[in-house]
């Protein structure tokens, strides 16, 4: 299977320390279950790693729009719209200080 590669160095000179675009790109060709399968595995393991969390809200927004124009892959993007709001609130009520300013300096 060949994975996308996720273009967010070209975009923003964020470069990606995870493997979670590659793992979501799997779970994309499987379905929804899937997806919140591997969001929950992530969230489960890294939850303590805010490096780690404001990648995966990155991942998780941009998988939103690269769903969302095409109708056929709609439910996918709400799917990851719901598991982008959950864990942004999360990470808004957990992150503190410098934790919490690197968030949103990587994903503003």
């Amino acid at each position: 299977m060949k994975i996308e590669k996720w273009n967010i160095e070209e975009e923003t000179g964020y470069k990606p320390i995870t493997t979670f675009w590659e793992d979501f790109t799997i779970a994309d060709k499987f379905g929804i279950n899937a997806v919140a399968d591997t969001y929950y595995r992530a969230f489960n393991e890294w939850k303590n790693d805010y490096k780690y969390m404001t990648e995966l809200s990155l991942v998780l927004n941009h998988k939103i729009w690269r769903y969302y124009e095409n109708e056929h892959t709609r439910a996918l993007a709400q799917t990851y719209d719901s598991l982008w709001k959950q864990l942004d609130t999360y990470l808004n009520d957990n992150l503190k200080e410098d934790e919490l300013d690197y968030y949103y300096r990587i994903t503003d």
